[in-house]
């Protein structure tokens, strides 16, 4: 939670710009319902993939993204 709380105002819109994402992608590691209401409090809605469901929920493209701009960054 400290980490979310700790994200920037998201910008690019003219007006006052929102405090928080729309939404949270996050892998099977943080699965738990525990999780899903915190972040759900904060007003963001999680994208968390379910354990023991097949893959293909299309969260990998995004972790794929993720993890690339990290490794550039580095």
């Amino acid at each position: 939670m400290p980490l979310i709380k700790a994200i920037p105002l998201v910008r690019g819109r003219v007006g006052r710009p929102r405090k928080r994402a729309d939404c949270l992608y996050a892998d099977r590691g943080y699965d738990h319902d525990k999780y899903r209401r915190l972040v759900w409090r904060t007003g963001i809605k999680p994208i968390i993939s379910r354990r023991g469901t097949p893959h293909g929920s299309g969260l990998g493209i995004h972790q794929w993204v993720v993890e690339r701009t990290i490794a550039l960054l580095h």
